[in-house]
Formats: structure tokens, sequence, C-alpha cells
């Protein structure tokens, strides 16, 4: 047979496709939007390592660059400052900025360097400063807006962002002097587990679109098989019928790349509009990665013809009509239990070899392993929903039409859910992993939120500043109680001894007894009480003599370095440092963590025991209680923060505290999760219409005899939920197993044996929702005229 022969073959197979009537045309669209779907869901996918990748190319072009150090101003240097800030959950990031000369860099993304109270705002912050919304944070960024941040400084259309000019930097409140942007920082190799959830992900998130797609070139086969026995009629052979539907699966599975290219073309021109998990990307940045974008548009269209010649094996076409066998041959178990068992030869011998300290895993046993546990439970579903239909008999007439539809072909049903067995199983073993892992990669911060939930820290200048932020903080909006402290430092008086570099110091601490309890284990306390704190070098704090060099009772220090590092100006008027005596009753006191966690060490004194105007350049530090009663109270306080002194830290306090690099995965994760469900749902939908098309002639006939429609309703509900029960059985038992090996990898143990919960759930609502989509279509195809014919 030629070549010219075969694609003669298959040209008139792609024909059919689109000239053979109605419910050709009907059947090739329905294959299109289901390859389309998942087409475009395999390119957005290999279009994820890019975003990332330029996500973080945006974020280091913006930064200042500190390869170089610059210690004298220049005509092109400047002072920066970065202000990174919570307004209501989001975060808004910013940059302070003082020119030192008449040429200072244009930040990325800039026309012209802001002029001075000017800053420069991303499109998305300009909104939500212009909206009702954006008061508040208005209130915290009082400089004139002087024009957009373009795209080379953003890393994401929805980031907030801001660049200004200000005139308060100098060289004591500032992060360090630049002369040019674009800094970039050597990437730490990934941890071994982080590896290994990748590479599982990757293959649960894809896998179900390749199933689908699977699924999707086999819609109508009914009708595809009718109008090949015509073509036996006329003279076709076996070998020609084979070819004639591959072609016409081809032409559907070509028209579906079309398709999807064009669904990835309007998702990647909106990419922009939409956030999912904080992540969002310039259009320019969704670009599929070449290597997956070649495979799977090459995949697509072989597995199609694939597909179809297998499914043409189990059917006979005849001149005089299709034989599916009317007793089906029972399905073979042997062969999907060897795909399991093949699964776990990769997996089982990997336990145990994946290790915290690890940068790479056999990343190919992995994949394997996980590919072929999947598939092996994706083809035993259709086993189990054939024999466990077998025993289902006596029920209402609904469920006996149920019934007997699966037990005269459960394949299609079992198909049509098959991308949720997938997706469940895949899913309830990454639940696994993400519950078990996390507590490798979260750790506690020892802060106690009880008994603060924000600390703000500035710089008063003097005592009596300090003490009115503190007042201002106490009569900020939303703010329940305040711990307030004047914070400064005691110096060893007199001069250094042999080997010394500075004088002993240590850190001075003036508040009321409430206050003061928050660092130490006090056995009583009064007005005029001062305490000498110690920490016993808890928490990497210093050793007890570090303290007690400069501070001991009875011992007299200096309010005031006594010996200035020579780079430090010098102040008018400086004489001798001031003195004063810790009384000889202070007592030496434990430390205790503070709401912060920290051990804090060195001199606590009550507001009488000494005179604080005479301290030296002190800070106020507060630690704020919020009222739950007052939605926007967080936001209150850095308002007051922020009026108070911009350069002032305000530091939001967590119990705990996820690593930078799981996050960034658990976030890749969970937008290809969102995706992938989204696909299950529309496929699923898809089907479900393409199997009522299919049956809508005996719909329609079973509605002439007089069959209830309500009957008819749960009979086509029946027979979905019967296989979707089967399957999320399997999912929950094959995603256990399969969650348990993976564990097993790292010597993990399972945390929660109910992790399959939440999966089960989704998997449910996504069935319901699916199933009151369906039922206006169901409705119309029960109507009469659905017996016509041509």
């Amino acid at each position: 047979m030629t070549l010219r022969t075969r694609l003669r073959d298959l040209a008139l197979g792609a024909r059919f496709s689109v000239a053979g009537g109605r419910s050709g045309r009907l059947r090739t669209l329905l294959t299109a939007t289901g390859v389309g779907f998942g087409v475009a869901l395999l390119l957005l996918a290999s279009s994820l390592p890019n975003m990332l990748f330029q996500r973080e190319v945006r974020e280091s072009v913006r930064a200042v660059d500190g390869s170089g150090r610059v210690d004298a101003p220049r005509p092109d240097s400047f002072l920066h400052l970065g202000r990174t800030t919570i307004y209501r959950d989001d975060v808004v990031s910013g940059l302070l900025l003082r020119p030192e000369g008449d040429r200072p860099a244009v930040p990325p993304g800039a026309a012209a360097f802001p002029a001075r109270g000017e800053m420069l705002v991303s499109p998305a912050l300009r909104e939500l400063l212009d909206s009702p919304e954006g008061a508040l944070l208005k209130e915290r960024l009082p400089y004139r807006i002087g024009g957009t941040i373009g795209p080379e400084g953003l890393i994401g259309p929805a980031e907030l962002r801001y660049v200004a000019h200000v005139g308060f930097l100098t060289t004591d409140n500032y992060d360090g002097r630049g002369v040019r942007y674009g800094w970039s920082v050597p990437e730490e190799p990934m941890n071994a587990f982080l590896i290994l959830l990748v590479v599982v992900a990757c293959v649960v998130l894809l896998l179900p679109v390749l199933v689908f797609i699977a699924t999707a070139v086999r819609f109508g086969g009914e009708q595809r098989d009718r109008r090949l026995a015509a073509l036996r009629l006329v003279g076709a052979d076996t070998a020609m019928i084979r070819r004639i539907a591959a072609g016409e699966s081809l032409a559907g599975s070509l028209l579906g790349l079309l398709v999807g290219i064009g669904l990835f073309a309007a998702a990647r021109r909106f990419a922009g509009a939409f956030t999912i998990w904080d992540v969002n990307a310039y259009p320019a940045d969704v670009v599929p990665m070449t290597a997956l974008a070649a495979l799977a548009l090459v995949a697509v269209p072989v597995s199609s013809v694939v597909v179809t010649l297998v499914a043409m094996r189990g059917v006979v076409v005849e001149p005089l009509g299709v034989v599916r066998t009317s007793t089906p041959r029972r399905r073979r178990l042997w062969w999907r239990l060897l795909l399991l068992a093949a699964g776990a030869a990769l997996l089982v011998p990997l336990m145990g070899d994946v290790r915290v300290t690890e940068a790479s895993i056999d990343t190919v046993g992995v994949a394997a392993g996980t590919t072929l546990a999947l598939i092996g439970l994706t083809t035993l579903l259709p086993w189990l929903v054939e024999a466990g239909v077998k025993r289902l008999h006596a029920g209402p007439v609904a469920w006996q039409l149920a019934v007997r539809r699966l037990q005269l072909s459960s394949g299609t049903a079992a198909r049509a859910v098959s991308g949720i067995v997938v997706a469940a199983t895949g899913a309830i073993a990454l639940q696994m992993l993400f519950q078990a892992m996390e507590n490798d990669f979260t750790r506690g911060t020892g802060q106690d939120v009880s008994r603060a939930e924000i600390v703000v820290g500035v710089d008063a200048g003097s005592a009596d500043a300090a003490r009115g932020t503190i007042a201002r903080f106490e009569r900020t909006e939303g703010v329940r109680d305040v711990v307030g402290i004047v914070e400064s430092h005691v110096w060893r008086p007199g001069p250094l001894k042999q080997g010394e570099g500075y004088a002993p110091m240590s850190a001075l601490r003036v508040g009321d007894c409430a206050s003061l309890a928050e660092f130490a284990t006090l056995p009583s306390c009064k007005d005029g009480d001062v305490f000498v704190l110690l920490a016993h070098g808890a928490q990497g704090s210093p050793d007890d003599s570090f303290v007690t060099r400069a501070a001991r009772p009875g011992a007299a220090v200096a309010l005031r370095d006594p010996h200035p590092h020579p780079s430090e100006p010098q102040r008018a008027g400086d004489g001798p440092p001031p003195q004063w005596r810790i009384p000889a009753t202070a007592r030496v006191v434990d430390s205790r963590p503070d709401p912060t966690g920290m051990h804090q060490y060195g001199v606590l004194a009550t507001p009488t025991a000494i005179d604080a105007a005479r301290l030296d350049d002190p800070d106020a530090q507060a630690m704020v209680r919020l009222d739950p009663a007052v939605p926007d109270a967080a936001d209150h306080v850095r308002n007051t923060a922020e009026e108070i002194d911009p350069t002032s830290w305000v530091r939001t306090l967590a119990e705990t505290e996820r690593d930078a690099a799981f996050g960034s995965v658990r976030t890749g994760i969970l937008v290809g999760s969102t995706l992938t469900m989204l696909l299950v749902a529309a496929s699923l939908l898809v089907a479900t219409l393409e199997q009522l098309r299919d049956r809508r002639r005996l719909l329609s006939s079973l509605v002439a005899f007089g069959t209830r429609r309500s009957t008819l309703s749960w009979s086509v509900l029946w027979q979905t939920a019967v296989p979707i029960t089967v399957g999320l059985v399997l999912s929950v038992v094959g995603g256990t197993g399969l969650g348990v090996v993976l564990l097993g990898m790292g010597g993990q143990q399972v945390r929660d044996w109910w992790a399959f919960l939440p999966v089960v759930g989704i998997g449910l609502g996504l069935i319901a929702a699916v199933t009151l989509l369906s039922m206006p279509v169901l409705w119309r195809l029960m109507r009469a005229d659905g017996l016509r014919t041509e």
C-alpha cells in the first residue's frame, strides 16, 4: 500500500469530520473544544517557569546595585531606603530616594527622576489611591503623584509599588548609597524535598490534562462507527476503515490545537487582569518553554491517532452495522495491576533516599514511577465500575435505567470521570506531602501575639519625644493596649583597658512596671526601682559578663559613649559624658521572652529612677495590642508610625514563619492546581454533554412512551454518580498509598490520615456544579422532536 493511499484515507476521514452532516460537525466541535482546553492548559503550564523566572529578573533589575561600595557623595549617587508596608493584607513595596548630585540614576520603569516630594506609582497603586478603598493608604503616603512606574520597574501589573523622592534621608537612617540599579544574588540550590514536591506536582497537574485529551478524541464514537459501517457497505476494507477513523480524530485534534492556541493567546493577553494566589504576569512573560510546547503540540495529534486505533480494536465494523459485543468481553485486570506494580517497583526502592541535606533526587525515577502509578489507577477505574455494576439490581425505575445503561456500556461513563480520578489521587498525595513538609519548612517564631500584635520602633531623639510617640500610639484608633519603652544605652566610664577597642556597653530601658515585666521576671516592682537584666546566653545573647562589665548594682555608668569612633560627628557643646549611678539596691533578674520572642538584657529602670532627659539619642519602642472590633486597626497604627517618622520600622508579629523557597513552590503548585481543577470541571461538563447528545434519540423515545422527565433526570444523575463514587473511593485509596510511599522517600511520617477530605469535598462540589449545568441541556434533549431524522 502506497503512502499516497494512506494519506488519501486520512484526508477522507478529515473530510467526514467537517462535512459529515450536523452530527459529524458537532462531534468534531466537541472534540476540538475538549482538546483545546487541554492544549491551552499545557501551554499555560509550560509558561509558568518563565513567568516565575521573569518575576525574579524584574525584581533584581530594579534593585539598587550593591556590588560596589560608594563611600562619598558623587554627582550620580543617591541615598536609598526600602519601605514595605501592609495595607489590608496586601503588600505595598516602596523605595525612598534622595539624590546627592544633579545626575542621579533614573529608577527602572521611570521616565525621569521624581521631583522632591513626588512619587511614582504603579498603575494598580494609582487605581487604589484614587478609589475610596485607598483612603487610609493615601494618608500613609503623603507624596504627590508625579508619574507612573512602567513594566520595567514592576514584577507584575497588579503590584502595589511606589518610588518617592524625599529630603529626610541621611546616612543615619538610610539603607545605603547607590549609583545604579541591577543587582543579582546567586540562587541557592533547591532543597531535595522541594525538588520531590515539584516533580510530583508536575506529574499530578499535567497528567489529568493528557487523560482528558485522550478522552476527548473518543467523543461521538457510536455515531462515527455507524458511519464507518456504511463505508463498509460500499466496499471499504477493515484497514481503510481504521485509517478513516484515525483521520477523523486527527482532524478534530488538529482543530483542537488551533482552539487551544487561540485560548492560550486570549488567556495570555489578559494575564495581567487576573491574580491567582498572589501571582500575575505581563503578557510578554507568558511564554511557553520551547521544548515543552513542541512536545505538547506533537503529542496531541499523535495520541489522538493512537487512541482511536486502540479503541477500534474492540469494535467490529461490518457492512450491516457495528458489533460492540452485545455481551461485552470482560476487561482484563492483569495489565492494569502490572502498571501499578511497575510504578511501585520504581518508587519503593527510593524510600529513604531523599535527604534534606541534598540538592538532587532521582527525578526520572520519581516522575516515571508516579506517572505509572497514576495511569494504573486510572485504567483500574473501568474494571472496578464494570465489576461493581454487575452486582447492582433492584431499585426505583430511575436507578434500574441507570444501572442497566452502565451494565451495557460502562466504559464511556468511566472515561468521563477518569480525569477526576487522576486529579484527586494526585491532589491527595500532594496534600499529604504538604502537611508533612510544612513542619520542616515552617518554624515557630516564638512571638506571642496574645501580648502584642504589632511592634514599632522610632528614632525619637529625646526622652520627651519618645514619650510623646508612645502616647500617640495609645490614642490611635483601634489600639487596645500599648507597652511603651524608652531605649538607650549605658557605657562603662573611664579609660579603655588594655586590649579594648571600645567601652563596654549595655542596653537601658525605661518604662513603668507593667512594661518592664514584658522583658523580665520581676519579683516585685514599684516606681523608683532599677533592675539588672541577665539573659544567660539565651538565643545567642552575650554572656552575663558582657552586661556586668558595664552595668551592675552600685556601679556608675556613662549615658553617652565616652570613646566615640572618630568617624562619628561631634556635637557642639559636647563635654564629658553625663553619668548615672545604678542604685546598690538594684536587683538582678532573669530575662523572659518579650512579645517578639527575643531575650533582652541590660538595665531596666522605672521613670523616677533616672532622669530620661539625660539619655543620649533615645529610641521609642511600642508593642501594640489591637482591638478586634476595629477592622482597620492595624492600618491606623501603621499610619501613625508613618506620620511620626517615615523611617520608623513596623513589624507585624506572627507565630510561624514559612521558608521562602517552600512558599514559592507552594504558590506555584496552588496556581497549577487551580487551573487543573478548572480544566477538570470544564472537561467533565463537555464529556457529560457529549454523552447526553449521543443518547438524545433514546431519551426522546422514553419520553414519547410516557416516562417522566424527573425519572430520566435522576437516571442520568445516577449514571454519573456511580462511576464518580467508585472513582473517588479509588482516589482516596490510591492517593493515600502514593502519599505514604512519597513520604517514605524522605523518611517522613503521615501527619493526617484525613487529608483526603478536602479533596473529596472539592470533587463532589465539581460534580454537583457540572450536574446542575447539564440539566438544561438534558431537558431540551428530552423533547419529542429529538425523534426526527433526515
